[in-house]
C-alpha cells in the first residue's frame, strides 16, 4: 500500500475506486465498504483509494475539547487498511483552512482532478465539505457531470446492533472486550514504547514493561487486568496487562504495564503492540504486596487459560 501525506504527490489514476472518511477503528462496518471497494476495482481493473483526514477534524476545530478518544493512531489505521488490501491511502492534513472547502470544491479539486475517481463508494451516513453540506443525494444527482458513479452502502447491522466507533468506545471503557472485538472484527490494540518504571513487578516475580502512549487522544480501555498478546517486531508473546493507578502501592498516575510470559531480556525503548483478548478482573487495592503477588499468580493462570482457548 502506498501512503501519500497530502495530495500533491498523488499521480492521477486511470480508474480510481474511492472512499473517504476518518475510518476510526476500521471496524466491521468500514470493512463492508472496503470489501465493496476491492470488488469494484477487481471488476473494472481499477485501483482502490482511501482518502482520510488527519488530525481528526474535532482535534482541529475544537482543540479545547479533550474528551475525544480515538480507536486508532494514524499509523495503526494505516496498518489496518493495508491488511484490508487497500492500494492507496491518501492522508489529507486537516486544517481550519481545509474545513472551509465546499463539497463542490472537494469533489472537483480532489476526487475528480487529483484522484481520477471513476467510482465512489460511501457509507450510509457519509457527509463531507464545509459544514458537512455534501451528501449522497447531491453526489447522485450530479454524478453524470462529475464523470463518476457513486454507490452508497446501506446501514449495516451486526447481530441487530448498528456498528459505530462510539459503541466500540463505550464497550472498551466498560471493559466489554467481547462486544468491542465483535464490532471491530479483531482484538482492540494499542502501541507504545517501553519506558523505565519503578520495578515493583520485578520484586514480585512478575517483571513488567511499562508502556508509554505518547498521545492524549488514544482510547485506553477500563482499568483492570487483561489477557493479551504482545507483538515485538516479528515475535509474539502471551501476557497479562495491567491498567490502573496501582492503589496497593499508593500510586497516583495511571499506568499501563504488561508482563510477557516466557520472555527474558531488555525492552527499554522498544515498541510493543498489545492486543486485548479478555478482561480478567477489575483493579483493586490489596492489603499488602504478598496478597497482590498471590493474586497475580491466579491472574496468570486465568490469562493463560483464555489465551490457550482462543
Amino acid at each position: 500500500m502506498k501512503i501519500y501525506h497530502g495530495i500533491d504527490d498523488f499521480t492521477r489514476l486511470d480508474y480510481a475506486v474511492v472512499t473517504s472518511g476518518t475510518f476510526d477503528g476500521v471496524h466491521v462496518g468500514h470493512q463492508k465498504i472496503l470489501n465493496r471497494l476491492r470488488e469494484v476495482a477487481l471488476k473494472h481493473g481499477g485501483e482502490t483509494v482511501v482518502i482520510t483526514f488527519w488530525p481528526h477534524p474535532r482535534l482541529v476545530l475544537h482543540p479545547e475539547d479533550r474528551s475525544l478518544q480515538l480507536l486508532n493512531t494514524f499509523e495503526e489505521k494505516a496498518e489496518l487498511l493495508k491488511e484490508q488490501g487497500i492500494q492507496h491511502l491518501v492522508r489529507i492534513p486537516f486544517t481550519k483552512e481545509f474545513s472551509q472547502l465546499t463539497s463542490e470544491e472537494f469533489i472537483q479539486k480532489i476526487l475528480v482532478q487529483t484522484i481520477g475517481t471513476k467510482k465512489l463508494v460511501i457509507g450510509y451516513d457519509h457527509r463531507f465539505g464545509h459544514n458537512r453540506e455534501g451528501s449522497f443525494e447531491q453526489l447522485k444527482l450530479n454524478a453524470p457531470r462529475y464523470g463518476f458513479d457513486v454507490e452508497e452502502i446501506p446501514r449495516q447491522d451486526v447481530d441487530h446492533v448498528a456498528v459505530s466507533s462510539s459503541k466500540i468506545r463505550k464497550a472498551l471503557e466498560e471493559g466489554d472486550l467481547e462486544t468491542a472485538s465483535h464490532l471491530l472484527g479483531q482484538p482492540y490494540s494499542l502501541t507504545g514504547r517501553v519506558v523505565v518504571g519503578d520495578r515493583i513487578g520485578r520484586q514480585l516475580g512478575y517483571p513488567t514493561a511499562n508502556i508509554d502512549i505518547d498521545t492524549h487522544y488514544k482510547l485506553i480501555p477500563a482499568d483492570g487486568i487483561y489477557a493479551v498478546t504482545v507483538l515485538h517486531g516479528r515475535a509474539q508473546y502471551k501476557g497479562m496487562l495491567y491498567i490502573g493507578n496501582r492503589p496497593t502501592v499508593n500510586g497516583t498516575k495511571r499506568a499501563i504495564e504488561v508482563n510477557l510470559f516466557d520472555f527474558s531480556g531488555d525492552l527499554y525503548g522498544e515498541s510493543l503492540t498489545l492486543r486485548f483478548h479478555t478482561f480478567i478482573r477489575g483493579d483493586e487495592k490489596f492489603p499488602d504486596l504478598d496478597t497482590l503477588k498471590q493474586q497475580l499468580a491466579q491472574d496468570k493462570i486465568d490469562a493463560l487459560r483464555v489465551l490457550q482457548e482462543q
